[in-house]
């Protein structure tokens, strides 16, 4: 069962890795910094089909392998603390909320990670107009939230269904 765990966590790394890197070509929306976040959908399918321990591990992976192939220490930072608030979160909520919602539970990981992220930029600016681009990231997290909550809801209602742990 061991060797199946890091299997799956390998695969949904390795998926999530190249989503990203992918994503991080794209340009940017009207805000930088804003963007769908399509990486999170393998997060979330990690945490529902291999549990807290394989969700971890991919978020970790795609973080610092990401880092590494397509940013920089700065980007790094609000890499991480982001992803890992919105890992914290969505763990925290997963079993709050019925298979049916999944959607919400990535809605509040979307959020979660901009304010990680909204906590990085202001250490780094150290300037508090950094806050006034809260409520636009909040609206789009929303909407990306939804977006990559429902893709994950539609794997977890799928076939796939048989590789859960």
């Amino acid at each position: 069962m061991a060797i199946k765990k890091l299997a799956l966590a390998a695969v949904l790394a390795g998926l999530a890795l190249i989503i990203f890197v992918v994503e991080a070509q794209l340009p940017p929306f009207w805000i930088p910094g804003i963007k769908l976040g399509l990486a999170n959908v393998v997060t979330l399918v990690a945490i529902l089909f291999g549990g807290y321990l394989v969700g971890a591990g991919v978020v970790i992976i795609r973080v610092v392998l990401g880092a590494v192939f397509c940013g920089t220490f700065i980007s790094f930072l609000f890499s991480i603390v982001g992803a890992v608030s919105a890992y914290l979160i969505m763990c925290l909520l997963i079993n709050r909320f019925s298979k049916k919602q999944i959607w919400v539970v990535s809605v509040f990981g979307a959020i979660f990670h901009s304010l990680g992220q909204i906590v990085v930029a202001f250490f780094i600016v150290e300037n508090a107009n950094v806050l006034g681009l809260l409520p636009f990231l909040i609206i789009a997290s929303i909407i990306a939230g939804t977006f990559t909550g429902l893709c994950a809801q539609r794997l977890w209602f799928s076939p796939l269904q048989k590789y859960k742990f």
